[in-house]
């Protein structure tokens, strides 16, 4: 097990080689396997990428996310003006149906209604308007709609488990309820568990994904 030592320093590193995270205002403290990420960024975006880099580094537990999106007064954006052009990038971007997405801005708080047929959508979605300027946190409350009815769902998942070569699909189990997974069992990371849960949303029908896999050796 790596000491608190060793894996601050490689969340650290991990950072600092993620292009699209300016790690120089981020601050990083570690202990017992929980990091905890403080300091600030200029986007919504970037605090999102520092999470997943972190999560990327293999000890990482759990994450305390305390990094606040903090940007310069001369370029604060107006809540109208921060909906228009996410109504417009959700619109340009190729393989989202804009037209099914409401989006409402609060004091740079935009948030996201309507339904669409796919998980890929929704995290789509999110994260095409995450980017924007002047944008705080993103609430993604697009529900998942899907007209595809698939009676062996479990079955799919578990070949898709068994397909990736990061992952021990023996350690993991899959429960269905219709369109309703359960994922359990134990994985090495965090990046295993993304994996796992990437793999259950990939099935069709699945509207719901519970994620009850642990970490550990």
């Amino acid at each position: 097990m790596k000491s608190d030592h060793l894996l601050r320093q490689d969340v650290i590193d991990e950072l600092d080689f993620e292009p699209s995270v300016n790690a120089d205002h981020i601050g990083v403290a570690a202990t017992g396997g929980v990091i905890t990420l403080s300091g600030y960024v200029s986007t919504y975006g970037e605090k999102l990428a520092a999470e997943r880099a972190t999560r990327r580094v293999e000890g990482v537990k759990a994450i305390a996310e305390e990094i606040e999106v903090r940007l310069p007064s001369d370029k604060k954006v107006a809540d109208q003006e921060i909906a228009q052009r996410a109504l417009d990038v959700l619109r340009w971007r190729v393989g989202i149906p804009g037209d099914r997405i409401g989006v409402k801005v609060e004091k740079g708080a935009v948030y996201l209604t309507g339904e669409v047929d796919w998980q890929f959508q929704k995290d789509e979605a999110a994260k095409a308007v995450s980017h924007l300027s002047g944008v705080y946190t993103v609430q993604n409350q697009i529900q998942i709609k899907s007209p595809i009815q698939v009676t062996n769902v479990r079955e799919k998942i578990q070949k898709a488990l068994q397909r990736a070569a990061e992952l021990d699909a023996s350690r993991i189990t899959v429960k269905t309820e219709g369109g309703k997974v359960i994922l359990e069992g134990k994985v090495r990371g965090w990046f295993e568990r993304d994996l796992a849960e990437q793999a259950a949303w990939s099935a069709p029908g699945v509207r719901e994904v519970l994620d009850h896999i642990q970490i550990g050796p």
